[in-house]
C-alpha cells in the first residue's frame, strides 16, 4: 500500500513537472549553445575597431559566456518553482562566500581588466614583467599566456602582471642595438668613428637615423668604444646578431685599428 502510494505520487510529480523539465532542458542546451556561439563569434558582432582587437576580444569572449551560462541557470532553476528574487539572493550570498575564499582569483579577474583597458601591452608584444619574459599571445579573464623565445608555452596570472614592472619591447617602433669594443689606445677615433659607422649601415637600420659610436671608458692601454644602432624593434633580435658579425669584419679589415706590434 505504501508502495503503491509513493509511486503514485513519483509518478503525479514527474508528470506535473515534465513540461517544466522539458523546457528546462531545451534553455539549458540552448543557453549552453548559444555561449558557445556567441564567445567564438563576439568578435564579428562588435564595432570595427573593437571586433578587430585581437587584445580585447577573448576577455569579452569569456565574459560574455559565463554571463549567458549564469543567466541560464537562473531561467532553468525557474521552470522549477524557484523563485527569481530568491535565486538573486542565494546567489548575492553565495558570491559574497566565494569572493572572500578566492580572493586571488577574483584579483585576477579585476587584473585582466585592467590590464585590457590600460594597455601596458598587447596580443604579439614580447615583454618583460619582473622575469614572466615572453610574447604575449592572449590576455585571458584569469591569466595572460605567453611563448617564450624557445617555443615554450607560459601561463602567467594577471594579478601578477599587473603588479609587476613590465618592460615592453615591442611598443616602440625603433629599438637600439649597443655593442662595445676596445680598440688601442693610439687608435684614431676618428677613423674609427668612421670606419664603423660605415661599415654597420645595415637593411634593418631605421630610416634618418645613423649609427653613433662614443668613447664609453679608457684604460691605460685601450678605449671602449659604444656603437649604437636603431633598428625596427620586430628585427632587432636578428639586427644584433647581424651587426656584431659586421662590426667584427670592421676590426678585422682595419687589423683592429693599428694593435700594438
Amino acid at each position: 500500500m505504501v508502495e503503491t502510494a509513493f509511486f503514485g505520487i513519483s509518478t503525479a510529480w514527474i508528470l506535473a513537472h515534465l513540461w517544466s523539465g522539458a523546457v528546462a532542458l531545451l534553455v539549458l542546451i540552448g543557453g549552453w549553445l548559444a555561449s558557445g556561439f556567441l564567445s567564438r563569434h563576439i568578435a564579428s558582432l562588435l564595432p570595427r575597431p573593437l571586433g578587430s582587437d585581437s587584445t580585447i576580444v577573448p576577455l569579452l569572449s569569456e565574459i560574455v559566456r559565463y554571463a549567458i551560462l549564469l543567466i541560464t541557470l537562473i531561467i532553468v532553476l525557474g521552470q522549477f518553482g524557484v523563485q527569481t528574487a530568491s535565486i538573486l539572493a542565494v546567489l548575492g550570498a553565495a558570491g559574497l562566500a566565494v569572493a572572500l575564499a578566492l580572493q586571488g582569483t577574483l584579483s585576477n579577474i579585476a587584473a585582466g581588466i585592467l590590464l585590457v583597458f590600460l594597455r601596458p601591452f598587447n596580443v604579439g608584444d614580447y615583454i618583460d614583467a619582473d622575469g614572466i619574459v615572453g610574447t604575449v599571445v592572449e590576455i585571458g579573464l584569469f591569466g595572460t599566456q605567453l611563448r617564450t623565445q624557445e617555443g615554450v608555452f607560459m601561463f602567467a596570472p594577471n594579478s601578477k602582471l599587473s603588479n609587476a614592472k613590465i618592460l615592453n619591447y615591442s611598443r616602440e617602433a625603433s629599438r637600439v642595438v649597443e655593442i662595445k669594443f676596445n680598440v688601442p689606445r693610439t687608435a684614431d677615433i676618428q677613423q674609427v668613428r668612421m670606419a664603423v659607422a660605415q661599415g654597420l649601415s645595415s637593411e634593418h637600420k631605421v630610416e634618418g637615423q645613423e649609427p653613433d659610436v662614443q668613447v664609453d671608458t679608457l684604460a691605460d692601454a685601450t678605449i671602449t668604444l659604444a656603437v649604437r644602432v636603431p633598428v625596427a624593434s620586430k628585427d632587432w633580435s636578428v639586427a644584433r646578431s647581424a651587426l656584431q658579425e659586421r662590426l667584427k669584419q670592421v676590426l678585422d679589415a682595419n687589423n683592429g685599428f693599428a694593435p700594438p706590434a
